[in-house]
């Protein structure tokens, strides 16, 4: 089993270069950079010339590295996420990028995995009650409304909910965590109701596309299952068909479940990250979105790195945990 493990982090540590090396030259693949964007904010406020403006521009590109190539850039900001914990210097926040990071990524982290875990839960125990009822009327009810909710993007989901909580519901505060008078307020019940009433939309749609994943997924392995041999020979021993669900079918039915959580991840991360771009949400999203449209690459570099190291880490755990349910993969 170590040996397992040790194999697995290995190869994701590589797979994490390769996300790393492929993203930050994916970025700088626009033309210009940010120095290209501060000479069009100083043009557009008219206060200096044209000549005056390539000035400043050139000492900004200099003065961060923007005039280094882009492999140097690179191997500097590498050099600085592992000897001293900084992922660069975000020009648009003028402060460490991993700061900001550090800041957002708490807030991201939990919504993504409350909307993970309401996905998992839900699709799961749906796919269980559909599967021995197969082309029932729940059955083909469910797979109707999994197959809407699949298709439907959830950034559409999003500006739906928001124009109903803004105009049907009269909600005046639908960004942020929390209304302007618990924002700085010390935690108390209130607050705390105040916290899941800004954030239930997000966690909502971020969940609705996982849960419909997770239904078909575990519809669909448990009626594999439910046809293998060893459970009709359970069957024809006189067990209850209770007792050959929840000790036959079932957990052996959860292995592919098990694995297939681990790619789940980048879905309710992708989907948190739509919902709260839509809604004002201080998250990861709004700073990844921003760090892009404005060529700030260090933050984005940073941000995207942040968002690959947890799916990487969410498919390690899936291996691991499979691995414990199944010791054929361990040996494998």
């Amino acid at each position: 089993m170590v040996n397992y493990i040790i194999r697995r982090l290995f190869i994701s540590v590589l797979v994490l270069i390769a996300i790393s090396v492929t993203s930050f030259f994916v970025i700088q693949l626009p033309p210009g950079d940010f120095a290209s964007t501060y000479k069009q904010f100083l043009l557009q406020t008219g206060n200096v010339t044209e000549d005056r403006a390539e000035e400043m521009t050139q000492l900004v590109r200099k003065q961060y590295g923007l005039d280094q190539p882009a492999y140097v850039q690179f191997l500097t900001w590498v050099k600085g996420i592992v000897t001293e914990g900084k992922f660069g210097y975000s020009f648009a926040y003028r402060t460490d990028a991993g700061a900001i990071i550090l800041d957002r990524f708490p807030k991201t982290m939990m919504l993504a995995l409350l909307a993970h875990a309401i996905s998992t839960f839900v699709g799961v125990f749906a796919g269980i009650y559909v599967a021995p009822r197969q082309y029932s009327a729940p059955d083909n009810i469910l797979s109707v409304i999994a197959f809407i909710l699949t298709s439907i993007p959830r950034f559409f989901l999003a500006l739906v909910t928001l124009y109903m909580l803004v105009f049907v519901f009269r909600q005046q505060h639908v960004t942020g965590f929390f209304s302007p008078e618990y924002s700085v307020a010390p935690w108390s019940l209130d607050k705390f109701l105040n916290l899941l009433q800004h954030i239930w939309p997000v966690v909502l749609i971020a969940g609705l596309g996982g849960v419909a994943r997770n239904m078909r997924v575990m519809r669909g392995n448990l009626l594999d299952v439910l046809g293998a041999q060893y459970v009709t020979t359970a069957r024809s021993k006189g067990l209850r068909e209770s007792t050959v669900m929840n000790r036959h079918a079932v957990p052996n039915a959860l292995h592919p479940m098990v694995a297939y959580q681990g790619t789940v991840l980048p879905y309710m991360l992708q989907g948190e990250l739509e919902v709260t771009i839509v809604m004002g949400i201080p998250t990861l999203g709004p700073v990844l979105y921003q760090a892009l449209a404005t060529q700030d690459v260090f933050l984005s570099g940073g941000a995207l790195l942040v968002i690959a190291a947890l799916i990487v880490a969410g498919n390690l755990l899936a291996d691991i945990f499979l691995a414990i349910l199944d010791p054929r993969i361990r040996y494998s």
